[in-house]
């Protein structure tokens, strides 16, 4: 059993809200054991630069951790002048995570802009943030197939995404901070709805891995991902 009373291949308990912020044209507040995490999916009649013309849309996110999100006070980036490395990694993954779920054309020259404020963090923040990103996202994405703003969703697929790792020469899926901050491998997975890759973060941290090891790791984060998306399924149908 783990700290928390879990097994090796059991998830923590997850929950999903949508509908949190009422002047956000998506939005869901994810809660993932103590992670918690509040996504807003904001569509703007405009795309980057290199897309004017194209009559193709972007997806994109922003990412941000409360400075008491954590047990000791994180500055707000702002006030450094400047993201920090591992937030503009987040970002870029989660904006990846995203649009391998939208038909960009379909969306046509508009973008969608989500942004993930973690509220807690507990471990695997940015798993939860694509996860729940995902259902704010669509959720905007409904609405303007509902108000005839696009005669048929771009929606291609479900996406969500956990963490697995090695701790203590054991697999575990979904690891808290206390687990993760002494893994020797730390994974994220990012899978769709149709059982394909999206993307696959894994390091060693401490030790070395074997190819055994990391197959059974996916073959943990496959099942986990079933039951987000299965959640996710409830919230949003397409």
């Amino acid at each position: 059993m783990r700290s928390d009373g879990r097994r090796p291949d059991q998830a923590r308990q997850t929950r999903i809200q949508p509908g949190v912020m009422p002047m956000a044209e998506g939005s869901a507040l994810i809660e993932v054991g103590n992670t918690k995490v509040l996504c807003t999916a904001s569509v703007e009649s405009t795309v980057p630069r290199f897309l004017r013309g194209s009559g193709q849309g972007w997806i994109t996110a922003e990412y941000a951790m409360l400075p008491r999100s954590t047990t000791v006070r994180t500055p707000r980036e702002v006030n450094r002048g400047r993201r920090s490395g591992r937030t503009s990694e987040i970002q870029r993954l989660i904006g990846r995570s995203l649009r391998a779920a939208v038909d960009l054309e379909r969306l046509g020259e508009r973008r969608i802009v989500v942004d993930c404020d973690v509220l807690q963090a507990d471990g695997g923040t940015r798993t939860a943030s694509i996860s729940g990103g995902w259902v704010a996202m669509a959720i905007a994405i409904q609405d303007l197939v509902e108000y005839g703003v696009l005669e048929t969703t771009p929606l291609k697929e479900y996406v969500a995404a956990i963490s697995v790792g090695i701790v203590d020469g054991r697999p575990l899926l979904d690891l808290c901070y206390e687990e993760d901050s002494r893994a020797d491998v730390d994974m994220n997975v990012v899978m769709n709805s149709i059982g394909r890759l999206v993307e696959v973060q894994a390091s060693a941290e401490g030790r070395t891995y074997s190819k055994t090891q990391l197959g059974l790791q996916l073959d943990m984060a496959e099942t986990g991902i079933k039951s987000l998306i299965s959640a996710q399924q409830k919230l949003v149908k397409f």
